[in-house]
């Protein structure tokens, strides 16, 4: 397999509720805090998901917030969000965001959006 999936997200205008929807489905616990960007989610709205709690899958997160289009996004693991982002767009894609945050210190987060030739949104996450 080449670059794996290594973050999920779930996006609402009502974040709150979507954690506890998914709380009591699924059992997930949450540690609300910010977004790695605020095009992500309301800062302080960022519910994250820990994978490590149950031993498996991976991590994610449920967020949002009021004028946040309800979305389901997965993120793929990459070296550099910048150059993967070009790639998409080489490819056929469209930039939607990032690199974010544009001035990232190096070893920070950092993530893009970008539509596949058919629309779907995908995440794109690395260090600077």
């Amino acid at each position: 397999m080449g670059q794996p999936v290594v973050h999920f997200e779930i996006v609402g205008t009502d974040p709150a509720k979507l954690r506890d929807y998914y709380g009591e489905l699924f059992g997930w616990q949450y540690q609300v805090g910010h977004a790695s960007a605020e095009a992500v989610s309301r800062p302080g709205q960022y519910g994250f998901v820990d994978a490590g709690a149950s031993g498996s899958g991976i991590n994610g997160g449920v967020a949002g917030g009021a004028g946040f289009d309800p979305r389901v996004l997965f993120y793929v693991g990459v070296p550099d969000v910048g150059a993967a982002l070009r790639q998409a767009e080489s490819l056929g894609g469209t930039r939607v965001m990032g690199p974010e945050p544009a001035n990232a210190a190096p070893g920070d987060l950092v993530v893009g959006h970008f539509t596949d030739p058919e629309g779907n949104l995908i995440g794109v996450a690395g260090t600077a």
